[in-house]
């Protein structure tokens, strides 16, 4: 079993900066892959990063240069960071935390909403 929680969303203004944490708690098994979405309101849920249990990150075009993944491990317990630079009215969305194993497990949390005031 598997637990993702994420926190630090809120209101920001245009070209501030936030830091998403997500704790991923419990049974995280390896190959896996962590990744941040979003979803607009009316609109699909997109990836917006991912980070690989190797290291390997990845970003959608639209945050590319601007938000950066990492993560931080410990024992049973691997804490993943999305830091957004430069944000945009069109950022506004709520962003959930991914997990993803090749074992099948796909584990979502609740979401935490950024909001970026023009």
């Amino acid at each position: 079993q598997v637990q993702v929680v994420e926190s630090g969303g809120g209101l920001v203004q245009a070209g501030g900066s936030l830091r998403l944490s997500c704790a991923v708690s419990g049974s995280i098994f390896s190959p896996n892959v962590m990744g941040w979405y979003r979803q607009a309101p009316g609109k699909q849920r997109e990836l917006v990063a991912g980070i690989t249990s190797g290291g390997r990150t990845n970003y959608a075009d639209f945050v590319k240069g601007r938000f950066t993944i990492s993560k931080d491990n410990a024992k049973n317990t691997v804490t993943v960071y999305l830091q957004m630079n430069s944000l945009k009215p069109e950022d506004t969305a709520v962003y959930y935390c991914n997990l993803m194993t090749t074992g099948g497990m796909n584990a979502w949390g609740k979401g935490t909403l950024v909001t970026v005031s023009s």
